[in-house]
């Protein structure tokens, strides 16, 4: 399974000071971090391949914020996130020195230093590639509750490990993770009552649009708004 080159379609421009929040350093990584430092709920947003100084990312995270959660987008790309016009030629190279796998690792610490400050509760949701740093934090229950939204590199084997409530959010239109694969996510999460699962798949959108639409398509940015409303809910229900 590989990223699809619906993952390079509509890059945001990187805005390093944009947001309510600030950036400061955690659990070893540079983090955007927004809301209030009382919660004892964590909300980790894991980044497509673009990093954690997308607009619309982090204006998420302030909204999500805003709903109680203190909210954490780090910058797992260590400022390298990867370049959409060079997309063919770098990514290859640029996935192996990026593999979700390490970042799944790199955010055990994170989740160490949250825990240090008081929070007692954490969930994570992942965009594209942070759908799979997501997944594997949901097989080790590092996390409480996840939320998978256009996930890339996810395989039907991730998702039969998941041990945590877990939400996947897919678009009718997307060749990383086709309706038909979400499905097969379904099914094999309908096979473990055990772990509690919800699973859309937004009508004529295409990947990358919880956090990449662009501002023009009415329907994306209504189905964008939507998703992130289904994201909280799910928050809300398993972290509250």
């Amino acid at each position: 399974m590989s990223i699809s080159d619906q993952c390079c379609s509509n890059p945001p421009t990187l805005i390093p000071d944009c947001g309510a929040g600030e950036v400061q350093e955690l659990g070893g990584l540079t983090c955007y971090i927004s809301g209030s430092a009382d919660s004892k709920i964590s909300i980790i947003l894991i980044s497509d391949i673009f990093g954690y100084e997308a607009p619309k990312l982090r204006k998420l995270a302030d909204k999500v914020a805003a709903a109680g959660f203190y909210t954490v987008v780090p910058d797992y790309f260590r400022g390298d996130p990867c370049d959409a016009e060079r997309f063919h030629q770098v990514f290859p190279g640029w996935i192996k020195n990026h593999c979700p796998t390490q970042g799944s690792k790199d955010t055990k610490p994170l989740i160490e230093a949250l825990k240090s400050k008081g929070i007692t509760k954490i969930g994570a949701a992942g965009f594209c590639w942070g759908a799979k740093v997501v997944v594997e934090l949901a097989k080790e229950g590092y996390i409480q509750a996840g939320v998978l939204i256009h996930p890339s590199l996810v395989s039907l084997e991730d998702i039969q490990g998941v041990k945590v409530p877990i939400s996947i959010l897919g678009a009718e239109h997307d060749h990383a993770s086709p309706p038909e694969l979400v499905k097969q996510f379904e099914t094999a999460l309908n096979a473990k009552p055990e772990v509690d699962a919800f699973v859309k798949i937004f009508p004529g959108v295409s990947h990358g649009w919880a956090i990449r639409c662009s501002d023009d398509d009415d329907h994306a940015v209504n189905s964008a708004e939507e998703a992130h409303g289904d994201m909280l809910d799910w928050f809300v229900k398993y972290l509250k």
